[in-house]
């Protein structure tokens, strides 16, 4: 008997919300040597948030007035958004013979506004937070289903990072007994998993490489209006400015050690403005060559860095449709296969969903879902809240 599980997921793209209704068999293992297959994806759906209400979002990253007030009703909308999705994938489940009645629980990741983590061992554990705003009692009542929420706050309070979350399900999905696997999710913010095989007993690898597609994003819809730069057109008709691009990677955070997490409370339009005051007559294209420049070179450095033996690199994530940053990431590893997740079993816009389903199936069975590995933290927790039925 398959074990029914909906995913959310509302990135720091802040484009709007994915989910995913996955089939898990009750028999799966998270061993590499199991040949059932790990998960089925029985129903997908996505929904696009408004750009009043993404505005919004934005402006809750930041100190702002009536904070308190504006994020609850955030938190309200964002719930609303949640459970459109979820209603529809109910729909396409409908279709499949699959009742409501048969769905486990939802793992909603909520939208991240705050992200302070410990900054190192000498930091007050009592300063280190990470805020996602989601009401998740109202997702409950409005779907009818019990809710897992909150994820990263248990693996911040262990002492780690809360971020990222993935290489857990990346572990469970993609690694393999006798290869090195490295898995690259470019979303607002870019992180990386090393996965060892399997066979050997190391310890996975995961940290955030620095932004992903916010950066530039954010540049395309100032100067193009268009939302993202569309397979990455726009950036390879620029040319690269190499004092600028020197000048991003100059920041601190990449020369951090792992484990280590980021967001835009670093990676923010004012950040980014700073950056560019000396080179403001700069061509649009020329500088969103370099943005995604900017992307590519940190997950590079990281793949050879951490995962010099992968000779394969999985990538999913909204970036993953960038043509011209995939291009920039073959070049850079030679002799490393660089595909898309969707030539793995698992289309890119779906991969973080389906592990919000599988975080979710992990804190229904009281299984940890965190890599100490990964985020620093004490030891394996059972991350998230439950809001039941």
């Amino acid at each position: 008997m398959d074990e029914f599980y909906i995913g959310l997921m509302s990135g720091t793209s802040l484009d709007g919300v994915d989910g995913v209704l996955a089939a898990f068999p009750s028999s799966a293992l998270a061993s590499s040597l199991d040949t059932t297959p790990r998960l089925r994806v029985v129903a997908f759906s996505s929904s696009p948030f408004d750009a009043a209400f993404r505005a919004e979002l934005l402006a809750l990253n930041a100190p702002s007035p009536n904070e308190l007030h504006r994020a609850a009703l955030a938190g309200n909308r964002l719930a609303d958004a949640y459970a459109s999705v979820v209603h529809s994938l109910l729909g396409q489940a409908r279709q499949s013979g699959i009742d409501s009645r048969q769905i486990t629980a939802i793992g909603a990741h909520g939208q991240t506004v705050r992200h302070q983590p410990p900054t190192g061992a000498s930091s007050d554990p009592s300063l280190a937070y990470t805020l996602q705003l989601i009401n998740s009692s109202r997702l409950a009542e409005l779907t009818g289903l019990s809710v897992v929420a909150d994820f990263r706050s248990r693996d911040v309070a262990a002492g780690g990072q809360g971020a990222p979350l993935a290489p857990a399900f990346h572990q469970y999905l993609f690694a393999r007994p006798d290869e090195a696997v490295a898995v690259l999710n470019l979303g607002g913010i870019s992180n990386l998993t090393l996965l060892p095989p399997t066979s050997c007993g190391a310890a996975v690898i995961g940290f955030d490489c620095g932004t992903g597609n916010a950066l530039m994003d954010a540049w395309c819809q100032r100067h193009t209006g268009q939302p993202y730069d569309d397979g990455g057109a726009w950036a390879a008709s620029g040319a690269l400015i190499p004092a600028l691009l020197a000048s991003l990677l100059a920041d601190a955070y990449f020369s951090k050690d792992p484990p280590k997490s980021t967001g835009r409370d670093l990676f923010s339009a004012e950040w980014l403005e700073a950056k560019l005051q000396p080179f403001s007559s700069q061509k649009p294209q020329d500088v969103q060559r370099t943005l995604a420049e900017f992307t590519v070179q940190p997950c590079l450095s990281g793949v050879s860095s951490y995962g010099k033996s992968s000779k394969q690199l999985i990538v999913c994530g909204g970036g993953a449709f960038n043509a011209h940053v995939v291009e920039r990431l073959r070049a850079g590893l030679p002799g490393v296969r660089v595909a898309s997740s969707a030539d793995h079993g698992l289309p890119p816009l779906q991969v973080e969903a389906a592990a919000f389903a599988w975080l979710a199936r992990q804190t229904i069975n009281g299984k940890p879902g965190n890599l100490p590995s990964v985020t620093g933290s004490a030891g394996p927790r059972v991350l998230g809240a439950i809001y039941p039925a």
